[in-house]
């Protein structure tokens, strides 16, 4: 759907006056009543629901910085406190970019919900049963995405699956995790089976349009979420469907890793979702808060992690997760060439020593981000147009269901199994065969081994934190006391404090919401 405009669905809720004689309505707004009547309303509040990933405090911006900095392989590095004290895991309840997080996937939340709710009722002479059925499984696949992401930061939230009716509607209860998880899983095997594998040959508005949900992003984040909750059967039966069953040959590792991260080739083979950002449309950058129809369609990733003097520099990468990747040395002698898709850093001995297309301009021995930033594309971008950027946030590649696919393999006593899928990613990266220099691992070894070969593969992914809390590293004494070592950060962490903290403002409001461990 890359470079389908945008569009902000706004259904006016219109309110008497305080005299009860007078009830005007304004004519040129539709209200939600005179809505959901045609097929292009249910095609154009679909792409609305998309609208609400591409904001401030979904993967514009905040939700990629808060949820990689909590990582061993991110720190703060800004003026901006609240950006620090996230990876500290001292942020207050009342930090603005939390909220954001909060606010911006309940939003997408509300706008399925809506979906779901008045696109259902369709008769098949306004929209064809596939196209219906389409257009609810995406509705399903990103409520689903929502729920996940806000279970993950959160632990544990409202679930809301209807729309906002009344003031009552706005105190929802708190859901235990079994709930917030069982609607995960629900939303999200529900869209698996509406979903197409890609919408080349379908008949619609959305024919050909790259960038909306499919049966292989339903498939693969459902699996994602059996894993993190641990159901190791249900997890790799969803990952065999990518190996040996109806989505085999669907994906495949792009031979260039830097291609997952630049505004070229883009929605590729190896791309499950991924969030669509472009240039040049919209007149104003969308920081924050309310959306309009003006905001630009750019992610402010770029600017965010973009080194000193092309960028804010509010985030560094840890020294720890650069040495991870010196470990080991390719096959033809060289350094992984993750490295230097991931961090910027002065390398002579690998023809590395420009960033932004010109000459090293910071201490050559600093590092910094160059995944997800303009020096990862090449354009040369530096501070004053380092926002403008248009490089797709890739939510789930199909390196992550090999390398999951091994944990479940390794987790169900196949640990044998596990090592060619995780050979298919070192392949790519040129490193010499795992069974070859690592043979006959036990399952703890295989564990410390895709917990290096993650950290690896996915740095600067908002990917790590997840990877810590479900293994329950934090937990156990000598892998914090390895985490600490990796990134000082992790010195004030206190059990719970891995969760970003529930609003203090959604506290304050809503008195059916509990607070969660990190409050």
């Amino acid at each position: 759907m890359k470079k389908i405009i945008i569009l902000f669905i706004g259904f006016s809720f219109i309110t008497g006056g305080c005299d009860k004689r007078l009830n005007l309505s304004n004519p040129n707004l539709l209200t939600s009543a005179d809505y959901w009547k045609t097929k292009e309303q249910a095609y154009a509040g679909t792409t609305a629901i998309y609208n609400a990933l591409i904001v401030d405090g979904s993967y514009m911006r905040s939700f990629p910085g808060l949820t990689d900095s909590r990582g061993d392989d991110f720190t703060g590095d800004s003026p901006w406190l609240d950006l620090v004290l996230t990876g500290q895991f001292i942020i207050p309840t009342t930090s603005d970019p939390v909220f954001w997080i909060w606010r911006e996937f309940y939003l997408v939340v509300n706008r399925a919900n809506q979906v779901i709710a008045n696109v259902t009722p369709y008769s098949e002479s306004i929209l064809p049963a596939e196209e219906k059925k389409r257009i609810l499984g995406q509705a399903y696949f990103l409520r689903g995405l929502a729920y996940y992401n806000l279970a993950t930061t959160f632990k544990i939230v409202p679930v809301i699956t209807a729309p906002i009716n009344s003031t009552n509607d706005y105190s929802t209860a708190t859901a235990t995790e079994e709930v917030l998880w069982n609607q995960i899983f629900t939303d999200l095997a529900t869209a698996e089976a509406d979903l197409p594998v890609s919408y080349d040959n379908v008949t619609g508005l959305d024919k050909g349009q790259k960038g909306r949900a499919t049966q292989g992003a339903a498939a693969g984040l459902l699996g994602k979420a059996y894993l993190y909750r641990k159901d190791y059967a249900k997890a790799a039966a969803q990952f065999e469907k990518f190996i040996n069953g109806s989505l085999k040959n669907v994906y495949s590792l792009v031979p260039d890793y830097r291609d997952n991260f630049r505004d070229v080739n883009e929605n590729n083979s190896e791309s499950l979702f991924e969030v669509q950002f472009t240039e040049g449309a919209g007149t104003d950058v969308n920081w924050c808060c309310d959306p309009s129809a003006s905001w630009k369609q750019v992610q402010a990733v770029s600017v965010t992690y973009g080194m000193e003097g092309a960028g804010f520099s509010d985030y560094l990468p840890t020294r720890w997760i650069y040495n991870e990747y010196k470990q080991e040395k390719t096959v033809d002698g060289k350094s992984d060439p993750r490295l230097l898709a991931t961090i910027a850093s002065y390398e002579p001995a690998d023809n590395s020593t420009l960033a932004y297309g010109r000459p090293w301009f910071n201490p050559l021995t600093a590092i910094y981000p160059r995944k997800y930033t303009n020096d990862g594309v090449g354009n040369g971008k530096t501070f004053e147009g380092a926002a403008e950027s248009g490089i797709n946030y890739r939510v789930l590649r199909y390196a992550d269901i090999l390398l999951m696919y091994a944990e479940v393999l390794n987790e169900m006593n196949k640990t044998a199994e596990a090592y060619p899928f995780i050979q298919q990613v070192r392949t790519r990266a040129k490193l010499p065969d795992l069974a070859t220099v690592k043979p006959g691992m036990s399952q703890a070894q295989m564990r410390l081994q895709l917990g290096h070969e993650r950290a690896l593969e996915f740095a600067i992914e908002g990917q790590r934190i997840n990877d810590i809390i479900r293994w329950g590293w934090l937990y156990d004494p000598a892998r914090l006391a390895e985490l600490k070592s990796h990134d000082a950060d992790f010195n004030t962490w206190t059990p719970g404090n891995e969760y970003l903290p529930i609003p203090q403002s959604e506290l304050d409001v809503n008195k059916n919401l509990k607070p969660n461990p990190a409050n």
